[in-house]
């Protein structure tokens, strides 16, 4: 819990430099991310927020919400699954690449790891070639992660 205390530290201390404020609605949705490691909808949020804090929030309000942390960096949806996970770069200072999500197609745990530039640069160009235009650069993989591939399905 201390870990994620830390972080949330920093998404406050991120909002307060961005002149916006950092509620305590939108903390325990933030939390619930932290707290998860697979991607959540906003109705399982629901769930954890009234299971977590004895709080019963409206879908709406998490979606406002999940929208709210997108825009601030500290959460990114999962466009194929239509669930989200925090942003795992939320106590770096740095400029981070665009995204890559690996999600396990067993378990759902989900891992962000970053591709270089000159990767994405490679896939913009493949993507115009096919004559198409890139909306996104980022990319969400189907995989299976260690612990599962030992485990018998």
């Amino acid at each position: 819990m201390q870990q994620i205390q830390t972080i949330l530290d920093h998404a406050e201390r991120h909002c307060r430099e961005h002149g916006v404020r950092f509620t305590n609605k939108r903390k325990q949705v933030l939390s619930g991310l932290l707290a998860s490691q697979k991607a959540l909808s906003a109705y399982e949020l629901v769930d954890y927020c009234k299971t977590e804090y004895g709080e019963s929030m409206p879908a709406m309000s998490v979606y406002r919400i999940l929208d709210f942390l997108q825009e601030e960096g500290l959460a990114h949806k999962l466009n194929l699954a239509n669930k989200y996970v925090a942003c795992s770069h939320i106590t770096c200072d740095h400029v981070h690449e665009a995204p890559q999500f690996l999600i396990c197609s067993r378990c759902q745990k989900v891992k962000e790891i970053s591709i270089n530039k000159s990767t994405a640069s490679e896939l913009k160009a493949s993507v115009e070639l096919a004559g198409f235009h890139m909306i996104s650069p980022q990319l969400e993989i189907n995989c299976i992660c260690d612990h599962c591939l030992v485990q018998p399905a």
